[in-house]
């Protein structure tokens, strides 16, 4: 299933308009995550494509990397990976992939 399926799944509300763009605004950072940050995502990565060995790696990457980035604004970061993680496992489970017994994490 593409990434941006799986990006939008939890989703059910239609995303008001943008506004249209001031020059003067702040451009809004993309997530520039820190090393602890992508040891993270690169165990969670990890850990899921071990639990879900029938989903394409590549599938396991995007939708990780879109649970990271649906909190690249929060303040807060030291509960990031685990929620991150639990969202990408939402969101495979909901794309029809088994996940192994065997192999399940937290």
């Amino acid at each position: 299933m593409a990434a941006a399926t799986l990006q939008g799944a939890e989703r059910t509300e239609a995303a008001p308009s943008p506004a249209p763009a001031d020059p003067g605004a702040p451009v809004a950072d993309a997530w520039s995550p820190t090393p602890e940050e992508l040891a993270s995502v690169r165990t969670t990565v990890a850990r899921l494509r071990a639990a879900y060995p029938s989903v394409d790696a590549a599938t396991v990457e995007a939708t990780v990397a879109a649970a990271y980035d649906s909190f690249r604004q929060a303040k807060v970061r030291k509960y990031v990976p685990i929620l991150a993680e639990r969202r990408s496992r939402e969101a495979l489970a909901a794309a029809g992939s088994t996940a192994d017994p065997a192999r399940e994490g937290p």
